[in-house]
């Protein structure tokens, strides 16, 4: 189990995807670039089989913030893409209206 404290620890976030590049080494993974108002990110997801790249630039989307970086096929990830995932594919999280990057998700 998982206590609310526990789930305070996570920094969610809002970003807007701002650049998408397919991943050198693999090829379900997309490389982004994603604004998240003080800062700018790098992120590797795992969403080429469910969006093109047009479909992503501009997008706001739901990121984890303060996850530890990590190297994900030889490219670094500084935080996770929130999506759900069933047999009809991958859905990312995203929102009812466009609000300021970085806005917290409670």
């Amino acid at each position: 189990m998982v206590t609310i404290g526990d789930f305070k620890n996570f920094e969610i976030k809002v970003a807007t995807i701002k650049e998408v590049q397919d991943h050198p080494n693999a090829d379900r993974l997309y490389v982004l670039k994603v604004d998240i108002g003080d800062k700018e990110k790098q992120l590797v997801a795992g969403i080429k089989p469910s969006y093109t790249k047009e479909s992503l630039v501009g997008r706001q989307v739901v990121v984890i913030d303060n996850l530890e970086p990590a190297v994900i096929r030889g490219v670094e990830s500084q935080g996770m893409l929130l999506a759900a995932h069933d047999e009809a594919g991958i859905v990312i999280l995203s929102l009812e209206r466009s609000v300021k990057e970085g806005s917290i998700i409670k």
